[in-house]
């Protein structure tokens, strides 16, 4: 953290765009157009894995894999991979994203790009293809890729219901599977090769703008996943590789019973054995995408709630000791200078607060959550300057939304404190975010935006309804990115052409 930065928070689905989806392709490059008219040099971004059930990016089916909904249908056609007529025919955009059947879309429109490829492949893009699959670096390919196929061909069924020889990999019943399957993994691969070619073109655009991206890394995965089925003894499971125990966390801000994510949990001991290799590999992989990373639930590696996989809530859970220092160390020791930023919200301990200063981690500072106690650390005055500071992340409401139902005692003090007058509380929270010491101030999109609660983008616990938040090509206008500058101008976080 070596300069003041100011950056945006929007996650590509939530991008404008001329189909049913954000994705990576021209309209994300008029984005990083305005991002740099705004004087931002940082875009942070959620993780970017395919996702799973209920379709949250931090439940993603592989911990390495990118997520085929990102794919560009207007890029795949520049490769003439679409048949004649196929983006004519694509479903227009929508006010809010239906996940689920942009989803059934992009398949179709995958499928067809995949077929056109197999009866005819342009040369230049078929040895593209076989380096990215020869590339030691994504060893992690030939799992996801059977997985995927395997999945498919058992109608979307969990690994653990597929037959016992597949789900406990015994190496003919894969090798056979590889053999019958072969059309399917190569369509794995081939969606997985574009996903990471168009990710590379539009990284480039950004640091040629003087944009650095901050990426996200859960810190679990979902038990769905080619990464629990490739390697289920690093994970805490039952003989019949279903979870004993399940990620949460206690009652907190976001719930009175807890979250329970059930997400299986790690045998940390197991990875300490080979020196972490998986999260060392995971991280590796993860800074092919990213310039820094965010890490989830960064409280976890200190200690973490354990939940028995029978109980319906969180409530019922108790605190077991993390890797700690030793997984950060090892690490370290294989990456050099760890580009993490330390989620550390929640219940945090002095032990959480040791590790991440220890290991020199900036962590984060959320103005929603200042002005409840006085003693706040996320109040402005009580900032550092090793902190990323936000209004809200993609977990809280909008920050119009979080004013207008917050108590009419908090609102007074909110007003006080930042000297508003009530008139645009998101930018009286955005300015106070800038002018923090904080090294890097980023504020959600909804908040420069002046969006109410309807553009929340994820409620805590709430099963249905959310990451389908959607920003209009309209609403990215010049006023906006004028005044993001100027503000960034003032605080000293205006971009100075280095990514």
């Amino acid at each position: 953290m070596n300069r003041r930065r100011a950056g945006i928070l929007a996650h590509p689905t939530s991008l404008p765009g001329p189909f049913a989806v954000g994705d990576l392709g021209p309209a994300s490059e008029r984005f990083l157009a305005w991002l740099e008219a705004a004087g931002q040099s940082l875009w942070q971004v959620l993780p970017l894995g395919p996702v799973g059930e209920g379709c949250s990016p931090y439940v993603a089916r592989s911990a390495f894999a990118g997520n085929p909904l990102l794919i560009s249908p207007e890029r795949l056609a520049e490769d003439g991979l679409l048949e004649p007529g196929a983006l004519a025919e694509a479903p227009g955009a929508g006010g809010r994203v239906d996940l689920a059947a942009a989803a059934l879309w992009k398949e179709r429109l995958l499928r067809g790009a995949w077929e056109r490829f197999r009866r005819a492949p342009p040369p230049a893009l078929r040895e593209e293809l076989r380096a990215f699959a020869a590339d030691p670096a994504h060893a992690w390919l030939g799992d996801w890729e059977l997985f995927g196929a395997l999945r498919d061909a058992h109608r979307g069924r969990s690994w653990v219901e597929w037959p016992e020889p597949l789900a406990r990999r015994d190496p003919a019943a894969l090798e056979e599977a590889r053999r019958e399957l072969l059309v399917e993994t190569g369509y794995h691969r081939f969606v997985q090769f574009h996903f990471f070619r168009q990710w590379r073109r539009l990284r480039a655009a950004a640091r040629a703008r003087g944009i650095g991206i901050l990426g996200d890394v859960p810190i679990y995965v979902s038990h769905d996943s080619a990464d629990v089925w490739a390697r289920p003894e690093l994970f805490d499971l039952d003989p019949a590789g279903r979870p004993l125990h399940v990620a949460g966390v206690p009652p907190d801000y976001f719930s009175s019973t807890g979250q329970r994510w059930g997400n299986p949990l790690y045998r940390w001991d197991r990875m300490a054995q080979d020196g972490y290799r998986w999260w060392i590999e995971r991280l590796r992989a993860n800074l092919e995408l990213t310039d820094w990373m965010r890490l989830d639930h960064f409280r976890g590696i200190a200690a973490y709630w354990q939940v028995p996989a029978s109980e319906p809530s969180a409530m019922r859970g108790r605190w077991v000791p993390g890797p700690g220092g030793a997984l950060l160390a090892a690490l370290r020791e294989a990456l050099g200078e760890l580009p993490l930023v330390a989620e550390d919200l929640g219940v945090i301990t002095p032990d959480v607060e040791a590790l991440r200063d220890g290991a020199g981690l900036p962590g984060m500072r959320v103005l929603q959550f200042a002005f409840g106690d006085d003693e706040s650390s996320h109040l402005p005055h009580r900032h550092v300057p090793r902190c990323v500071v936000y209004t809200g992340t993609h977990d809280n409401d909008t920050t119009l939304g979080w004013f207008v139902a917050a108590s009419p005692e908090e609102r007074e003090r909110v007003l006080d404190y930042v000297g508003g007058d009530g008139i645009e509380p998101h930018w009286d929270l955005i300015r106070a975010a800038a002018t923090s010491v904080a090294a890097w101030a980023v504020v959600p999109l909804q908040d420069v935006l002046g969006l109410g609660s309807e553009a929340r983008m994820n409620t805590p616990g709430q099963a249905a309804g959310n990451w389908s938040w959607r920003a209009r090509a309209d609403q990215l206008g010049g006023e906006e990115a004028s005044r993001l500058r100027r503000l960034a101008q003032l605080t000293g976080r205006l971009a100075n052409g280095e990514a």
